[in-house]
């Protein structure tokens, strides 16, 4: 999987937190269904794994990343389970080396400059920017562009990015995605209401298509 072009493609990534694996699948469907059909689903949750397998196997058009990602464990799991790249929201060295060592397209997390730097030394050509408006939102990418625009980093920024700031993130060309909660709000998951997260991955993915053409 070419991950920088699969994730450009899709623009953003709903961060999914399934907590009852029963709603991994109509979860994902209505997802699919409004135009947004990379997935991240966190290891934050025991039932994860299941619920990226369930995906994968009935969720025509899904591409699963497992995300939250953190030990080299979690990564062999999640390629276990179906999923064809993983994100982490921080920087080990160890699970980088992991990933190169199964194959497995790997995303890890960055804030700082020193962090970045360790992840293109491993070989990532794109980066996890998070907490993305904690860190420093649009503009601190625009200063570490400044400084390592030329090694073509791709960035993906996480954290505080919603409906209201969204559009600043992707128009810069470097930014492949964002990824945001707010695609399928913990309440609205919870409640099953398919149809209310079907509209709001339509209106993600229409402004997506607005943005970038």
């Amino acid at each position: 999987m070419d991950m920088v072009k699969t994730l450009g493609d899709a623009g953003i990534v709903p961060v999914i937190v399934v907590e009852d694996v029963e709603k991994a699948v109509p979860l994902a469907k209505a997802l699919v269904a409004g135009g947004l059909p990379v997935l991240e689903v966190t290891f934050r949750t025991a039932c994860a794994a299941e619920a990226i397998a369930r995906m994968k196997a009935q969720v025509s058009g899904a591409t699963l990343i497992a995300g939250t990602v953190l030990t080299p464990r979690q990564l062999v799991a999640a390629r276990d389970a179906g999923a064809e790249a993983c994100v982490a929201p921080g920087f080990d060295p160890e699970v980088v080396r992991t990933a190169n060592a199964i194959g497995m397209p790997f995303c890890p997390g960055v804030a700082t400059a020193s962090e970045l730097s360790q992840a293109l030394a491993l070989g990532c050509r794109m980066v996890k920017f998070f907490p993305a408006e904690s860190a420093g939102g649009v503009k601190y990418i625009k200063d570490l562009l400044g400084a390592f625009r030329w090694t073509g980093v791709k960035f993906m920024p996480t954290g505080g990015v919603n409906l209201s700031n969204v559009e600043q993130y992707l128009a810069v060309p470097e930014i492949v995605c964002c990824g945001g909660t707010w695609v399928a709000p913990k309440a609205a998951v919870a409640e099953g209401r398919w149809d209310e997260i079907e509209a709001l991955a339509a209106d993600a993915s229409a402004l997506v298509r607005r943005v970038r053409g």
